[in-house]
């Protein structure tokens, strides 16, 4: 068997044993093509790889400016594919023994209040069926917080009601990274949006399709799901046209609906239920937002905050 057939035979098992996503098996399908690229170059195989070849091929990754999270996302790649070979074809593991990069703490950047309103409406264009649609994705992205991959991921049957004490929440099913399932509710704007496009032109986009039926909530021009690369370019164009310039991604919703959450009093355990964390841990980097402007509110206000 070649390096090409095991990376296969990994990527076959990770699909149909772990049950990974489309999304982690796509990220694990270029890490070990890069890998399997530099096996190549050095005339080397996936089973005379050694732990100094390693570190050769960590310093390649750095020579090309990878960020420290792209190169551990790949080294845990190939501890993972090692573990499987050692495993399953008693084969050597050369990554036991390698670190990780340590990566700088860096803030999430969450957007105010007005900016995210600002740029939900730069989403109406001249086609305005297109625009409510696009307008209910971003509505969605950031009244739920949901990922990008998870929104366009909505199926029909994933929206029902609920009933609470004294009337009744709309909520919507979220699968996201391991398939794990959440749900969470939806804001008025949310819901008013997503009643838009539901009513005034989804059934014009399923026409469309060649089955002229499909499970999917959110559609493209062809009557099929919409793609996440499709959505993540309504959230860039949308950006532009709101004047927020570079660097702005479908994440920043899921940023700003935790932070804003947080600076409303929201308790932190519910914030990591909402956004589906299996750790506090991972919540916990948007309270340090939080904590920044309780700090520079002091110090701007307090008559003693300086000598």
């Amino acid at each position: 068997m070649n390096s090409r057939q095991f990376s296969e035979q990994f990527l076959n098992y990770s699909r149909i044993e772990r049950g990974l996503s489309a999304n982690s098996l796509a990220a694990y399908s270029r890490d070990l093509n890069r890998f399997l690229f530099f096996l190549s170059s050095n005339k080397r195989t996936v089973e005379d790889f050694t732990e100094s070849e390693a570190e050769d091929f960590i310093e390649e990754l750095k020579s090309c400016g990878l960020a420290a999270s792209s190169i551990n996302r790949i080294v845990s790649t190939l501890r993972s594919f090692y573990r499987y070979l050692e495993r399953e074809h008693n084969m050597l593991n050369p990554t036991k023994d390698i670190q990780t990069r340590q990566i700088p703490l860096r803030l999430p950047k969450a957007l105010t209040i007005s900016q995210i309103s600002h740029l939900i409406d730069s989403s109406m264009i001249e086609d305005e069926a297109i625009s409510i649609r696009n307008k209910a994705i971003l509505e969605l992205l950031y009244s739920t917080g949901g990922r990008v991959s998870e929104i366009v991921g909505i199926n029909l049957v994933d929206l029902s009601e609920v009933s609470s004490s004294d009337s009744k929440v709309h909520v919507i099913k979220l699968r996201g990274k391991g398939s794990k399932e959440r749900v969470v509710p939806i804001g008025s704007f949310g819901v008013k949006a997503l009643n838009d496009y539901l009513v005034r032109v989804r059934p014009s986009l399923i026409n469309k399709s060649k089955k002229g039926k499909s499970e999917a909530l959110f559609l493209n021009q062809r009557g099929t799901r919409i793609s996440r690369q499709s959505a993540w370019q309504i959230v860039v164009d949308s950006a532009k046209r709101a004047g927020l310039g570079e660097g702005i991604s479908p994440h920043i919703f899921r940023h700003s609906f935790a932070t804003h959450l947080l600076d409303g009093g929201a308790d932190i355990r519910v914030v990591q239920e909402l956004l589906g964390h299996s750790s506090v841990t991972t919540t916990q980097i948007y309270t340090l937002i939080t904590i920044d402007k309780i700090r520079e509110s002091y110090s701007l206000a307090h008559p003693r905050a300086h000598s």
